[in-house]
């Protein structure tokens, strides 16, 4: 200390030392030790000094930019906003290497000051850091999303497929519409236990408020208080991006609370009347219960996020997917037609398919994976993770606080993995066995490198974070194109060219709109459809509907 105060005493009556200080040397210290950092992580686009490579990420699905840049500089690369890392990995095997196994340093979030502590002070699960907090909203949500609780929801996502299937007889140009109701009140069913009839319900207007809402708060580079979180800390009177991104998360937490006390009251109200069985299996019903034996160390108002959080992981998701799977069966016929005569050999024309019959259909099965690799909803593997201490890699030294993004557009169309990757196959998931009951005679992917995942494709993200929902909406995807190819005939319009990599843009991403035909393959299918429409309603019964 003593040999340093003489340096500090001739800064402070220098005034142009402290000036150069601050302008030359500090800058300088800071771009040496960027410099350092810059050469121990993996090699990406060089970027400029205490910009990065803003300039270099495309506004529109960079996603396509990072899979020609994973060509160029391997399968794992750097990219910097600002002055903070962010690793892009175009590998399944590296992403399972640092996010599942060695989950316990790469589990965490990127701190999101306004998405995440201003909007709604980290209560929802999908902004948390990684801690004791997060690990409580992830034992409620795996709690009641186990193998056990799911087969609950089963029979409520038949009843709603069921729904689905004689909505198109009637609606068949309103088929994406239609599809969206459908994910949409299986996600409302299970979530509380209401149905939803239509989509002017003010309740599903208000989701999808609230879910593009706070995607726009989360856009790169928008609040400067991303890169300057004091910011954060301005009094809302001063600052009105604050006081607006408060405003909408204080309704939205409102509005949670509501729903969940919605659910309280069925209770109740079944309770007094001797019929507590008369309200629906739901997760909030669950958690409910699990509550009253169990304390809940969470404010009422974080413990209604977990319920709510089902909406952006299962509701416009499964949607997005299911539309990629008409595109792909408008531009794939063959597909069309081997599912056909898969579901006419296994289940005929005198009812619809169900989950027990899954086992028994390793052709769809095979279907609805190739639908979830071939166009990855969530195209840059959902929310990015962050490493929560220093790590090294391959040789590369990667600091603690790190973002790291797997590109799930790239890891699924990887062509080591997945040859002809934008060709549409479900062949790719068969076995051995599958394909020659199929009458398919050997592999026609010889060569190809195995992905790790049991599910073979990187499309619910990675270790502790992937989603939480991920079965739950694979089994609404099973379900509703097991019924609906059972059903219809799902064929282009005739002499139009739909382009295949039309998609929309943001962070979960859909066909851009098309047209196609919807035609009921025969009189009988149709006559199976509104019989069993019967025993669906009847069965949806329960589950009453929101209001308009």
């Amino acid at each position: 200390m003593d040999a340093i105060r003489p340096i500090i005493s001739s800064l402070s009556t220098h005034p142009l030392l402290v000036a150069f200080s601050l302008l030359v040397v500090l800058p300088a210290v800071v771009l040496v030790y960027d410099v350092f950092q810059w050469m121990r992580l993996p090699p990406g686009p060089t970027p400029l000094p205490f910009i990065g490579n803003k300039f270099d990420i495309p506004k529109r699905q960079p996603w396509l930019q990072f899979e020609e840049w994973s060509k160029q500089y391997g399968p794992i690369f750097t990219l910097w906003i600002g002055r903070k890392p962010t690793l892009i990995i175009s590998d399944p095997h590296i992403a399972v290497d640092l996010m599942e196994k060695r989950s316990n340093k790469y589990s965490s979030r990127p701190r999101m000051v306004v998405m995440g502590e201003v909007y709604n002070g980290n209560a929802s699960i999908l902004t948390q850091p990684y801690g004791k907090a997060w690990s409580v909203r992830r034992k409620l949500l795996h709690q009641a999303l186990n193998p056990k609780a799911l087969r609950l929801y089963k029979p409520t996502q038949e009843a709603e497929a069921v729904r689905l299937c004689n909505a198109l007889l009637a609606n068949p140009a309103g088929w994406e519409r239609e599809l969206e109701r459908f994910t949409s009140s299986v996600v409302f069913c299970v979530a509380y236990g209401h149905r939803i009839d239509s989509l002017k319900a003010q309740v599903i207007a208000d989701r999808f408020k609230y879910m593009h809402y706070m995607a726009s708060l989360n856009i790169p580079g928008k609040y400067l208080a991303e890169t300057f979180p004091l910011l954060a800390q301005v009094p809302s009177a001063l600052a009105p991006w604050k006081r607006e991104a408060q405003a909408v998360g204080s309704e939205e937490g409102d509005a949670n609370l509501a729903l969940l006390e919605m659910v309280k009251q069925d209770l109740a109200t079944a309770k007094a009347q001797g019929n507590p069985d008369a309200v629906p299996d739901s997760l909030s019903k669950l958690l409910l219960e699990m509550r009253e034996s169990e304390p809940v160390p969470l404010s009422e108002k974080h413990f209604s996020y977990i319920p709510a959080s089902l909406f952006g992981a299962g509701s416009d998701t499964t949607a997005s997917t299911l539309c990629s799977a008409f595109l792909a069966l408008v531009t794939h016929p063959s597909v069309l037609k081997a599912a056909h005569a898969e579901l006419d050999a296994v289940i005929g024309s005198d009812r619809t398919p169900t989950f027990a019959d899954e086992s028994n259909l390793p052709y769809l099965r095979a279907l609805c994976k190739e639908t979830l690799r071939w166009r990855p909803v969530a195209v840059l593997g959902g929310t990015p993770h962050a490493s929560t201490e220093a790590d090294v890699y391959e040789g590369w030294h990667i600091p603690a606080g790190t973002t790291v993004l797997g590109n799930s557009w790239a890891i699924n169309l990887n062509e080591e993995y997945y040859p002809q990757p934008h060709h549409f196959d479900p062949v790719r998931f068969l076995s051995d066995a599958e394909r020659a009951q199929a009458g398919i005679q050997k592999q026609p992917y010889v060569g190809r490198k195995m992905h790790p995942a049991k599910s073979g494709h990187s499309s619910f993200g990675w270790g502790r974070r992937i989603c939480p929902g991920a079965d739950l909406a694979a089994n609404s995807l099973y379900i509703a194109l097991a019924k609906l190819l059972w059903a219809y005939n799902i064929l282009p319009i005739e002499g139009r060219k739909y382009d295949i990599s039309a998609y929309t843009d943001g962070f979960n991403v859909r066909p851009q709109k098309f047209e196609c035909v919807l035609k009921i393959r025969s009189g009988r299918h149709q006559e199976v459809l509104k019989m069993e429409q019967k025993d669906a309603l009847a069965w949806l019964e329960k589950f009453t509907p929101f209001q308009e």
